[in-house]
């Protein structure tokens, strides 16, 4: 009998049946964790997926552009010029040394110090190089090197040149402006920039038909259309710079004002710089507009506001008389005329501008006490000074901030330190300072029948968007003197103008169909120290130009002059003055008399 072999105890289709359920049991794993990759935690991976390829630029906005007048038309004076920013990604470059090679041979510079950059770590940005111009900026893309990319950026220019440069200030390297417009209406003319959120390939270069590009639109930035005529800008800077030359002061300035608007139709300084250059100005201080940034002691052009004051208030008449007793002593002071200390007799309201006698505008601050000086004069003159004229206060100019000095005019109130002879100074022009910008607002009030108009380089603005606002003038106060009193100032100033003809400056003769008059000034210089400097003065003109009223008024400030018959206002400031006035007549349209 054979034996049957003994059997494995295992059936055949039992083990089938076990592997079967085994795989099936890993598919089920797989299949799961599949679901929970993909479904489950689909966004997640996504995101990270992503986060390697997904790069976010800054898409600048278009800076708005600035014009200003040219006659009825309006031309730009600041545009901007498209330039490139280079910039690389070093965790995506493959051959440093020979990406840099390539990148040097473009824009120039050290081979080496660009392979540091490229091999900068923990940084998926930096920048190589700005202002690369379109074919830089092309040729180092077609060399498609990984990681290496180019972004547009504009960046100012200036067809103008030179021009207005100081009221304008410039946009720095980071696209802030500095000093001047640039800087006081950065916000509006900035825009807001927008987003590109961009999926990549390996090379860092953004797939544009990615449907995972997100971007956010740039918002352009205002532009911005100036009072400023730029064909009278011009003039008036040719003329201060020939001014510089010929009397050797350290800078000078001059504001031309629309008497009517408050419109600043010029506003210039010498020396000044060039806006696109600025990076290599050594001298910061160029970089002010010294006409709303430099108090001054304005000296005796400051006799027209105590003049003003002393005739709106009753306390004299146009012509009214006094004795100059030739000093008046004051707090143990003496006040004295600069050119002589002796008694010069009778004199009137027109002999105390067309001689300007300290002591006659000494006079007219004691009238407003009833013939002292005390708290009611010194409370009149501050009052008319400060919330009249609006001395001692910043006008709210459209410049950078801070920019705006306010000046300075002392409290009235006995502070035990012989206060009323400072008064007496403050009638004739020192112990007090004040800008270019605000004497010649001062002056508009004064002569345009009583209103102070605040100051503005501002015409319109237009959004971003297209909407265009006119700024409109704006008055700060009404009845700043009565028409009345305007009326006699005008005639006193062209009286004082007519008898300066008489007396050998015939550069003041603009014939019988023009309306001029102004006043000069001769202002000591402060010490630190104390005291005031023996050598030196600044030199002052103010005045107005027009026909049967006036039209502009005009202020020039010349700082230490070195040439010239005593260096005062008459010698200096008086003919800059002259030839800006003959400036507007010839060429800008000053409406002659009727009659």
């Amino acid at each position: 009998m054979i034996d049957q072999p003994a059997s494995s105890g295992v059936n055949p289709v039992t083990r089938v049946r076990s592997w079967y359920t085994l795989l099936i049991l890993i598919f089920g794993i797989f299949a799961i964790r599949l679901f929970y990759l993909q479904v489950i935690r689909y966004d997640y991976y996504k995101k990270a997926a992503l986060s390697d390829q997904l790069k976010q630029y800054t898409v600048s906005a278009d800076r708005g552009i600035i014009t200003a007048q040219f006659g009825d038309s309006t031309v730009p004076i600041v545009l901007n010029q498209k330039l490139y920013t280079l910039y690389v990604d070093p965790t995506i470059v493959k051959q440093p040394d020979e990406t840099a090679a390539k990148i040097q041979s473009v824009i120039g510079g050290s081979t080496a110090d660009i392979t540091a950059a490229i091999k900068t770590t923990q940084t998926h940005y930096v920048i190589l190089k700005k202002k690369l111009t379109p074919a830089q900026s092309d040729k180092i893309l077609g060399y498609k090197l990984p990681g290496v990319g180019t972004q547009e950026q504009y960046y100012r220019t200036y067809p103008q040149g030179t021009l207005a440069a100081q009221l304008l200030g410039f946009v720095n390297d980071d696209g802030q402006g500095e000093y001047g417009i640039e800087q006081a209406l950065n916000p509006e003319l900035k825009g807001t920039d927008g987003q590109l959120k961009a999926v990549t390939d390996i090379n860092g270069v953004p797939l544009a038909a990615s449907a995972n590009n997100l971007s956010k639109a740039p918002v352009s930035g205002d532009n911005v259309q100036l009072t400023v005529d730029v064909g009278m800008q011009a003039g008036v800077e040719k003329i201060l710079e020939a001014a510089h030359s010929q009397f050797k002061s350290e800078d000078v300035s001059a504001v031309v004002m629309d008497v009517h608007t408050g419109a600043i139709k010029a506003m210039a300084n010498y020396p000044s710089y060039n806006p696109a250059d600025y990076a290599d100005v050594s001298d910061g201080s160029l970089f002010e507009n010294d006409s709303v940034s430099y108090p001054i002691e304005p000296g005796s052009i400051t006799k027209l506001f105590t003049t003003a004051t002393s005739l709106q208030k009753g306390a004299i008449t146009p012509t009214s008389s006094f004795y100059d007793p030739g000093s008046w002593t004051i707090d143990g002071g003496t006040v004295h005329d600069v050119a002589s200390d002796h008694s010069q007799g009778q004199q009137t309201i027109l002999s105390v501008l067309d001689k300007s006698l300290n002591t006659g505008a000494t006079w007219m601050l004691m009238q407003l006490g009833g013939g002292q000086i005390d708290s009611t004069a010194r409370n009149t003159l501050y009052d008319y000074f400060t919330n009249h004229f609006m001395l001692g206060q910043p006008t709210g100019i459209q410049q950078g901030n801070g920019e705006e000095a306010s000046g300075y005019v002392p409290k009235p109130a006995d502070n035990g330190a012989a206060i009323n002879l400072t008064y007496a100074n403050v009638s004739y022009g020192q112990a007090y300072t004040a800008t270019a910008l605000q004497m010649v607002s001062g002056l508009s009030s004064i002569v345009n029948g009583g209103t102070y108009y605040q100051p503005s380089l501002i015409s319109q603005i237009t959004s971003g968007t297209g909407k265009t606002t006119q700024l409109k003038p704006k008055v700060v106060k009404q009845n700043v003197i009565s028409r009345q009193v305007s009326d006699q100032m005008i005639s006193l100033l062209e009286q004082n103008n007519t008898n300066h003809i008489k007396e050998g400056y015939p550069y003041l003769d603009f014939g019988s169909h023009y309306s001029v008059g102004g006043k000069t000034g001769t202002a000591q210089i402060a010490l630190p120290t104390g005291g005031y400097d023996p050598n030196n003065v600044n030199a002052t003109y103010m005045g107005f130009v027009g026909g049967d009223q006036p039209q502009y008024a005009i202020v020039v400030y010349t700082i230490k002059p070195t040439v010239g018959v005593g260096n005062g206002g008459a010698a200096v400031s008086q003919p800059v003055f002259a030839d800006i006035a003959h400036m507007l007549v010839n060429n800008f349209g000053v409406t002659p008399k009727s009659q």
